[in-house]
């Protein structure tokens, strides 16, 4: 028996201060859900999850650029089938007055309207809007970042179809030759709107690959991320269990000798 210094009190206290921090460990674990919840559970691992947190909030920022790009494309594709529409009333127009039973009166009524159509065509490319930019009114380029890093860009086109743009400037109906002349001038302006509509429908199929693309990319780097700071709760609480009998043991080892000596010093009594 000793009094003054006991080594299994003192090794119980050492692993009941280890079995406190351990069981601290494992409740934030729980708590938290995460087994990196401060950088001195895993300092590397927590830098390498900081980055892949921006990779992952960058790729999906990139995701709703791209929705607004295909939100672009396919006002602009409704504005075309628009323009196109109007074409072909036009056309018909240039058919009715290349006939020869047409009277030049009835030809200033068919330009009236045609009149009108191409006004509805340059008010389509004037008006059409997106977040206050122009889609149909002038040939361009829109940029857009379609990834999370620097330079991952893709270009979309803008088109201009006012009546001028696509050939429509002087069309007139005013006399049969005219009008026979206007089905092959219309003819062209349709075969320029068609084929924008065929490189926007190119291009919403891209952007929708690339938007495809960086939706797996994200699954992915937050399944990596999981993997990396979320907590096995299974084996957190076994840890914590262990612990706090571990923690309850060394306990009544502390009573149980702190009473034997109890017991010894009251024989000297």
């Amino acid at each position: 028996m000793r009094i003054n210094s006991n080594e299994q009190i003192q090794m119980a206290a050492n692993r009941g201060v280890r079995n406190d921090k351990q069981i601290e460990k494992s409740l934030r674990h729980l708590g938290s859900g995460l087994k990196i919840a401060t950088s001195a559970d895993n300092a590397a691992g927590s830098a390498i999850s900081e980055t892949m947190r921006a990779q992952i909030r960058g790729i999906s920022q990139a995701q709703r650029n791209m929705q607004d790009g295909l939100s672009v494309l396919e006002s602009s594709n409704e504005g075309m089938n628009n323009v196109n529409g109007l074409l072909q009333r036009a056309r018909e127009l240039a058919v009715q007055s290349a006939n020869g039973t047409f009277t030049d009166s009835d030809r200033v009524a068919s330009g009236l309207e045609l009149e009108q159509i191409f006004a509805a065509i340059n008010d389509t490319a004037d008006k059409l809007e997106f977040n206050t930019m122009k889609i149909l009114g002038e040939d361009s380029e829109l940029t857009l970042q379609v990834g999370g890093q620097a330079a991952q860009h893709m270009k979309i086109s803008l088109f201009d179809v006012h009546t001028d743009a696509i050939g429509l400037g002087g069309a007139s109906l005013a006399t049969q030759e005219d009008a026979e002349k206007m089905i092959s001038t219309i003819d062209d302006a349709l075969g320029t709107v068609t084929g924008y509509l065929a490189k926007i429908g190119a291009q919403m199929e891209s952007l929708e690959h690339h938007l495809s693309n960086a939706g797996v990319f994200e699954v992915n780097l937050n399944k990596s991320l999981s993997l990396l700071e979320d907590a096995d709760m299974a084996r957190e609480m076994m840890d914590f269990v262990g612990s706090d009998i571990r923690k309850k043991g060394d306990e009544l080892l502390i009573k149980h000798v702190n009473s034997t000596l109890q017991e010894s010093l009251g024989l000297l009594k």
